[in-house]
């Protein structure tokens, strides 16, 4: 792809571990005075239906030529959906940025995978496309997450805090001059996966929790995990959750599904307020920010001050920040943070499918 000016207009596509839905964003970029600008134009999230929705959750059972059709399938259902965002829009892009959706994250074991096929994506778009951004940062010796903390260092400088309450929480910060960042806990991987035992895709403003009493020994149990006192970089898995999480609810299966809410709702709370203990502004999106008994429960917890911006910001900071990522890897300018990452460079990243 030829690059004639630094104004490029993208679409990022980003699908979280909670499975919500496909967000999809029409962005503009630009230089400016040595800081770069964005232009959000449209924006859109599409719900998974109840098969998307069982396909992605339980990719990570499947065997391989399983897992290869779901990569494809994946890559033609998202082409077909900026396909249709792009007619209904009116709207033409220069390229796709994608973080595909994450079946494994074991960067202690060299790899990661998100699938949504990039040259399928790329083939049934008509449009160059950038997509698996995490696993040459891997293959550095970096986590390959969390990534969003560029866009954190390049566009919300105001903040002393940038939270994302999604799947996982996780939160982007300077100190000493250098952004660090981490996740921090699971959430709503794990908040949303209780809300189903009780019908609903997940807790609309924490009301079944704000109902539930808190089970203190397994609170003190979730407190203790090992994961905790680690130090950064660090960063989580759905396989973390399976083989940490998963294993100590089960032995609380008993207890009224409202009371587990309210204690691992309050273990996050506890584990994301430790973190946010200088005085200043707390950027907090993804869907955990719509979370009011959450964020009362964070609130308890930390020092800094949480600002939640408009709904857009909320859905689409993520989807934003990828779009980043693949205007940054067209230009060649390096799209990861070695001092986030623990990788041994910054690097250019992302796999380039040319329209």
């Amino acid at each position: 792809m030829e690059v004639s000016s630094d104004v490029l207009t993208g679409i990022g596509l980003m699908s979280g571990t909670s499975t919500d839905g496909l967000d999809i964003i029409a962005v503009t970029f630009e230089k400016k005075f040595n800081k770069l600008h964005y232009t959000i134009h449209e924006s859109c999230t599409i719900e998974y239906n109840e098969i998307w929705k069982s396909r992605l959750l339980h990719a990570v059972n499947l065997p391989a030529p399983e897992l290869r059709k779901l990569d494809i399938d994946f890559g033609i259902w998202m082409a077909d959906q900026v396909n249709t965002f792009c007619v209904n829009k009116n709207w033409k892009a220069q390229f796709i940025a994608s973080h595909g959706h994450t079946v494994f994250h074991q960067p202690e074991n060299g790899f990661t995978l998100q699938i949504g096929n990039g040259a399928t994506l790329a083939a049934r778009t008509g449009i160059t496309s950038i997509c698996d951004f995490r696993q040459g940062d891997i293959s550095l010796g970096g986590q390959g997450a969390p990534l969003v903390p560029l866009g954190d260092e390049l566009l919300f400088t105001e903040y002393t805090y940038c939270l994302n309450l999604g799947g996982f929480a996780n939160v982007s910060y300077v100190e000493k001059g250098e952004r660090i960042a981490y996740d921090i806990s699971a959430l709503n991987v794990v908040l949303n996966e209780l809300s189903r035992r009780l019908g609903h895709e997940y807790d609309h403003a924490g009301e079944i929790a704000s109902k539930g009493k808190i089970i203190p020994s397994l609170l003190e149990r979730l407190n203790t995990l090992k994961y905790y006192q680690l130090s950064a970089p660090k960063s989580l898995g759905t396989e973390w959750v399976k083989s940490v999480i998963d294993p100590l609810l089960h032995e609380y299966c008993t207890e009224d599904v409202p009371d587990l809410l309210a204690t691992m709702g309050n273990h996050f709370a506890q584990q994301i307020g430790n973190q946010l203990q200088l005085e200043g502004k707390t950027l907090v999106t993804g869907g955990g920010a719509k979370n009011t008994w959450l964020l009362n429960q964070i609130k308890q917890y930390c020092v800094s001050t949480l600002e939640v911006p408009t709904t857009n910001l909320i859905d689409n900071k993520e989807s934003l920040i990828f779009a980043l990522l693949g205007y940054l890897r067209i230009l060649g300018i390096p799209n990861t943070l070695s001092t986030v990452t623990g990788a041994q460079k910054t690097i250019s990243a992302g796999a380039v499918y040319l329209s």
